[in-house]
């Protein structure tokens, strides 16, 4: 990552409204795109592309500064006519920030409901994407893999993943309670996700009257099985839109899935509830302007204040320690990566010098004496190293690396011998 530095872009439910959010959001056949353009497009060696209900965000290594271009390059993926205008939504940051951001991001630290578990998949799922890519370079993989040990060391060392809570968790409790308003409810779940799934296996837990639906019909019943449920083929449930008192969405597509035509001229007597998990959204919002239907979208998915929550918001200065020691060791890795292109060069230089003065001084030595010789330089060339290595790093810690490389440059040629090769 020479000559480079690392950056993220990042729109996020705690400065974007979700209309501006599901604009922006990108799925999986989106991300593959940009990221298989991206190479060609732009000067960078590094992205990776994290899109959720609650954030599209963007890590990159590039001696540029491409954000604001990275933001129109989505724009015109989403056929967005002046992208740019929505800069004021985005938060930038740059090297150790964007490396901080995506620890506390992936730790579940900047979740709407605080230490959900579902991000950490959703990482993982990104990062897939862009080794698939070939768009994680050394930097990258190291920076996930400390991630990926920080979650660990987090769940084994804390309470902050203790209980449940999480956005399918956080829509149980509110199915519960609009279900409480209701003689007899029925409830549709709509969409097998991980969230969708996940809700599932929180509402078996109830005597609820629940089907499921979703595209794939095998996976349907598969958790129809496992959960005790009904199943509703996906071509008919909008038929089962009319029986269904409580309706929760977590398909994500283009268009929303429910909309006031998928009701047609419906009478609802009392209430209908609709619960919007998705995103893009996936219920209309014009559907709430039909009388007695009432929508609750992502953002209306507030977490509970309930023991588990209590005990992972009592951990959180356990965690942030946790993450600075572990953001601390990478940023110390990530400056050595700097020196570490000298410290081969200078080790090749010395070797290329203890090769030919071996060669100069024992043309007539016998092959005994030509081994230890060999062994003694070599010896003798670590020793010489040791101390310019040390330098080197300890100059990387204090952020002034680049006087003693071109010191060490100047002093052995490291430039004009790497050239020669």
């Amino acid at each position: 990552m020479m000559g480079s530095t690392f950056k993220s872009i990042s729109l996020s439910y705690q400065k974007a409204p979700v209309e501006i959010r599901e604009l922006i959001a990108l799925d999986q056949t989106a991300i593959e795109e940009i990221l298989s353009e991206a190479k060609d497009t732009f000067d960078l060696n590094e992205l990776l592309i994290l899109s959720t209900c609650n954030r599209t965000e963007l890590y990159y290594s590039s001696p540029e500064d491409l954000s604001s271009a990275l933001i129109s390059f989505i724009g015109i993926k989403k056929g967005i006519a002046h992208p740019n205008a929505y800069q004021k939504y985005f938060e930038f940051f740059n090297q150790e920030e964007a490396i901080d951001h995506l620890f506390r991001v992936s730790i579940g630290l900047e979740a709407q409901v605080l230490g959900d578990m579902q991000i950490a998949n959703q990482v993982k799922q990104s990062y897939q994407l862009t080794a698939n890519a070939d768009l994680a370079g050394p930097f990258l993989h190291r920076l996930l893999h400390a991630i990926f040990f920080t979650s660990k060391r987090v769940a084994q060392e804390t309470a902050f993943r203790d209980g449940a809570a999480s956005v399918s968790y956080a829509a149980y409790e509110l199915t519960k309670t609009l279900a409480t308003s209701i003689i007899e409810p029925k409830i549709l779940v709509v969409g097998l996700g991980d969230i969708g799934s996940d809700l599932c296996r929180h509402l078996s837990a109830t005597d609820l009257n629940v089907k499921v639906c979703n595209r794939t019909l095998s996976k349907a019943r598969e958790l129809a099985t496992e959960c005790n449920f009904d199943v509703v083929p996906f071509e008919q449930f909008e038929e089962e839109l009319f029986e269904a008192d409580i309706i929760i969405s977590s398909v994500a597509k283009s268009e929303p899935l429910i909309t006031k035509d998928s009701l047609g001229d419906t009478e609802i007597r009392g209430y209908k509830y609709f619960v919007d998990l998705a995103m893009p959204r996936s219920i209309d919002k014009e559907v709430e302007k039909i009388p007695g239907a009432v929508v609750y979208n992502i953002d209306d998915i507030h977490s509970k204040t309930n023991s588990a929550l209590i005990k992972r918001q009592e951990s959180i200065p356990q965690v942030e320690q946790i993450i600075r020691e572990a953001s601390v060791e990478f940023n110390d890795w990530s400056k050595e990566m700097i020196v570490s292109p000298t410290i081969a060069k200078l080790k090749s230089a010395l070797d290329e010098i203890r090769k030919s003065e071996i060669t100069k001084h024992l043309k007539n030595a016998t092959e005994s004496e030509k081994v230890l010789a060999d062994k003694l330089t070599k010896g003798i060339t670590q020793k010489i190293m040791n101390l310019p290595v040390i330098q080197l790093k300890a100059a990387c810690k204090r952020g002034d690396a680049e006087n003693l490389i071109e010191v060490l440059n100047d002093l052995f040629n490291l430039e004009g011998q790497h050239q020669q090769k």
